[in-house]
């Protein structure tokens, strides 16, 4: 139970203020908990990030799959794919898991980033295969960029707004798949 109010603490800072407020006191504060206490729970801000993509990135996944799921063709999917992802950029889970650099996270917790992002990808591999590319997986991860590229447009607040950033990542990713 403490440990998902940490967790809950910690996605709101982390929305709300990017690195710089996901602070050991803070997450005291929010939780109502000794600081000491919150050590007992992670050991580092890096430790926190890496439980929140434990626990949130499958969620995350699960709903671009079941979107997927309800696509009919190849192509549908991949842009339920597309679509479902930058959605999601609002979302605090997913700005929890953005807000802190990859370079405050040991090897080991980058690599299950790595990992669980690599998860995300296999998903496309296959509508990608149905439609004859004949590298699916290059494709997948190009494709990724894409979505990649958009999502950070969105974060950062770019002129556009982000349904215009998400149709035109929709449609680069379709013309591309397409060929």
């Amino acid at each position: 139970m403490q440990r998902g109010a940490l967790l809950d603490a910690a996605r709101t800072l982390l929305s709300e203020g990017g690195t710089e407020a996901l602070t050991f006191p803070a997450l005291a504060e929010r939780t109502g908990l000794a600081r000491s206490s919150v050590y007992e729970y992670f050991r580092s801000r890096a430790a926190v990030v890496e439980e929140l993509c434990a626990v949130d990135f499958p969620v995350w996944a699960a709903e671009v799959e079941a979107a997927m799921e309800r696509a009919g063709t190849p192509e549908a999917k991949i842009e339920a794919y597309v679509r479902r992802q930058l959605a999601l950029v609002g979302d605090r889970r997913h700005r929890a898991v953005v807000a802190i650099s990859a370079g405050e996270l040991d090897a080991g917790a980058r690599e299950k980033i790595r990992a669980a992002h690599g998860g995300l990808i296999a998903m496309i591999v296959e509508a990608l295969a149905t439609l004859g590319h004949d590298q699916p997986r290059l494709a997948a991860m190009l494709l990724q960029g894409v979505v990649d590229a958009a999502v950070r447009r969105i974060e950062l607040g770019a002129a556009e707004n982000p349904d215009e950033i998400t149709e035109a990542a929709v449609g680069m990713v379709l013309r591309g798949v397409r060929g």
